[in-house]
């Protein structure tokens, strides 16, 4: 299965690419992560907790880093294994651009291109419930990841009631941006 698609998020390429890098905001943006530990170098080790369908598991697998061009472009690879549910491999690759706002302030936009593959239980539910389920994962995995790097939404009703200055990402507060 193969998934093309881009977003603009609301920081600088290189607070984006900071977060694609940083274990506590992919742990925050993957739906269902229980655990996440590693480093970039080493690769990552994660447990994830998902339901398919009629299908639940927890999966054991691991991520790593590869093709990396600083500040504009990687290559993540993962793989899982869910005991008797299957198995789920596959690759993204993820792009940054600087992308100039509606208000003009810097933005970036992240483009992705995924191919996955699944086996044993979960690739007998039929293509049809593993895509909708992967494009929704991936639609969940990059807004939960977008909400940590911008923060709350200007509309949100938290940033009208104090009147002050839009709030900021954990992720950009962490980095003083």
């Amino acid at each position: 299965m193969q998934m093309i698609d881009s977003r603009i998020i609301a920081a600088p390429p290189a607070v984006v690419w900071a977060a694609l890098l940083d274990a506590e905001v992919l742990k925050s943006a993957v739906p269902g992560c229980e655990e996440l530990s590693g480093s970039v170098e080493e690769g990552y080790e994660a447990a994830v907790v998902q339901k398919v369908g009629p299908v639940k598991a927890r999966f054991a697998g691991r991520v790593t880093f590869a093709d990396i061009v600083e500040l504009q472009s990687l290559t993540l690879l993962g793989e899982g294994k869910g005991g008797a549910a299957g198995f789920a491999k596959g690759e993204a690759k993820v792009a940054l651009e600087p992308e100039t706002l509606e208000d003009g302030s810097e933005g970036t936009k992240l483009s992705y291109q995924v191919d996955a593959k699944v086996g044993g239980k979960l690739a007998q539910l039929g293509s049809r419930i593993i895509d909708g389920f992967a494009r929704k994962m991936a639609d969940d995995f990059f807004a939960r990841f977008a909400d940590a790097v911008e923060g709350p939404k200007a509309d949100a009703p938290e940033a009208e009631a104090e009147g002050d200055a839009p709030k900021k990402g954990w992720f950009k507060r962490m980095l003083g941006d």
